[in-house]
């Protein structure tokens, strides 16, 4: 077995595992009248509010990195000079947009308000143009 498929194997299951967690994530979320309480707490007297979109940010965040993690074993890149006037990888401008990503949300909460998933349009193009000419 070559070692790329030996990689893709490896990533395919962490993959699987990836979307089993998820779905007992979807399958733990208390229900109100058949429909998702998305608010309510995943662990009811824990120490923490952990609720459903937020294991949902913790798992893009993890997503992300197993993806990201395998684009660099499988196709290595080398280091572009972008409008940053700094050399970047795809792991850097991934660093950059999720760093950007959260000041954008903060500034969003502290002049508008609600409305956070217009930020989360605001955040998407500002990853294009990061990845794009970064």
């Amino acid at each position: 077995m070559t070692a790329t498929r030996k990689i893709d194997l490896a990533f395919l299951g962490v993959g699987a595992l990836w979307l089993a967690v998820l779905g007992w994530l979807v399958a733990i979320t208390p229900r109100e009248d058949g429909a998702l309480a998305v608010t309510q707490s995943l662990t009811p007297g824990g120490w923490m509010a952990w609720t459903l979109p937020t294991a949902l940010f913790f798992m893009t965040i993890t997503g992300l990195l197993i993806v990201f993690s395998y684009l660099a074993l499988r196709f290595p890149e080398r280091p572009r000079m972008g409008v940053l006037r700094f050399e970047t990888t795809r792991g850097d401008r991934l660093f950059v947009t999720l760093l950007g990503s959260a000041f954008i949300n903060l500034a969003w909460l502290g002049l508008v308000g609600a409305n956070q998933p217009y930020a989360l349009i605001l955040c998407l193009l500002y990853a294009a143009a990061i990845f794009r000419w970064a």
